[in-house]
């Protein structure tokens, strides 16, 4: 029997083995659904309102942002660890400034990604008003009245 086989016979098991268990829950399971049960839950409160609101997408900017820095964070601690070993810079003097160089560039990526979302204002919580813009046609008025009684 081939690698393959042995994989396929796997799959085939745990495919039976949790349709299995599907159809125990099927079979065995009470179903009995009231208002209680099917009313949501939210920490021990009814619920007031529908679950869907209003969200800021300025939230998940923001959001976004920190993520991209924390895992800046995670990436810059492991090589920290790796490229300031003595022995390894001791062995070779150029790797402690190519490690140096990498950081700096890595470091400046991102800070020019965090530069540009600052240029276009994703990290202001208010945004100013949008300013309508003035296109002068040159129609006179009485067409313009008369568009509007005909969709009126």
């Amino acid at each position: 029997m081939t690698e393959f086989a042995k994989i396929l016979l796997f799959l085939i098991a745990a495919c039976i083995f949790v349709g299995i268990g599907y159809m125990a829950n099927f079979l065995l399971a009470p179903n009995r659904p009231n208002p209680e049960k099917n009313s949501s839950y939210e920490c021990g409160e009814e619920a007031l309102d529908q679950g869907a609101i209003q969200f800021n997408l300025r939230f998940y900017i923001i959001g976004l942002i920190f993520l991209i820095f924390e895992v800046e964070i995670l990436f810059l601690f492991p090589w920290a660890t790796v490229f300031a070993e003595k022995e390894l810079i001791e062995a070779n003097s150029s790797w402690g400034w190519f490690a140096l160089a990498e950081a700096l560039l890595f470091v400046a990526v991102l800070a020019l990604g965090l530069a540009y979302v600052w240029r276009k204002g994703g990290l202001e919580w208010v945004k100013t008003e949008a300013v309508p813009l003035n296109r002068e046609i040159g129609l006179p008025e009485i067409q313009y009245e008369k568009v509007n009684q005909k969709y009126s």
